[in-house]
């Protein structure tokens, strides 16, 4: 990787990390060797999976069941990595610009979107690349007090238990990570609203068509999927890219 503003630059190969010409799907029933490798062959649709919602038709082999899961999380990665890998490295370089500052991040979200918010945090107090030690990095995931969320949720109603966070915790100059499928969780909404009141640079992790969230935050990062559990997949693999790509601003890591 080059440096870039005392960043991270290479989205010039974002255009050759994937295959032109067709998708690769993956034919494991016929492979003998399908736990270990898959054979690809080239096809010229898009799966079903990735057009819209359903359930595998009954009878259908559980082999076709996973390649069907693969080629659609293979599919939706390289779509969004195609058209949005600069988005990624200015997220990126943006939380390393806040460390820099002596800012904080915040990660908030729902269900698996509060796993990922817990998780992505976790990269950043401790450590994700194990190449090199660093300081620990100021990240807090606003999913995780129960006190709080319970005293919140019920005395001011779930949709401000993590505004009501932001407001106590956040900081211009700070950044905030909305992460949410639909990209209309309320309760997120709100959280990136207050987060813009303060200062604070707003990313957001979102699926399907952005919703309410693609005009509110300061930079989306959109899967436009249509499967909650593809969407989720992809939201932390952008979230490993964006913690690592900071930690190589910071070190001043250059590949």
């Amino acid at each position: 990787m080059r440096t870039w503003r005392g960043g991270v630059r290479d989205a010039g190969r974002a255009a050759t990390l994937w295959p032109r010409g067709g998708r690769r799907t993956y034919n494991l029933r016929s492979d003998p060797g399908a736990g270990r490798r898959a054979s690809p062959r080239r096809v010229s649709t898009l799966p079903p999976e990735a057009q819209g919602p359903g359930s595998p038709q009954g009878g259908r082999p559980i082999d076709r069941i996973i390649a069907e899961i693969v080629e659609e999380h293979a599919f939706l990665v390289r779509r969004f990595f195609e058209r949005h890998t600069e988005d990624v490295l200015r997220a990126g370089n943006r939380l390393a610009e806040a460390f820099r500052g002596g800012h904080r991040v915040l990660f908030f979200g729902n269900g698996g979107s509060a796993a990922d918010a817990q998780h992505l945090a976790a990269e950043l107090v401790g450590r994700l690349s194990p190449e090199r030690e660093r300081a620990a990095l100021p990240a807090i995931a606003l999913t995780t007090d129960t006190s709080i969320l319970t005293a919140v949720a019920n005395d001011c109603g779930y949709e401000r238990v993590f505004a009501r966070q932001i407001e106590a915790l956040g900081q211009r100059g700070d950044v905030a990570v909305a992460i949410t499928t639909s990209g209309s969780s309320p309760n997120v909404v709100e959280g990136v609203r207050t987060a813009r009141q303060l200062g604070l640079t707003t990313v957001g992790l979102l699926g399907r068509d952005g919703g309410a969230l693609r005009e509110l935050v300061d930079l989306p990062l959109i899967v436009e999927g249509k499967r909650t559990s593809r969407i989720q997949e992809i939201h932390i693999l952008i979230g490993h890219a964006i913690c690592q790509i900071a930690e190589a601003a910071l070190l001043g890591k250059r590949d």
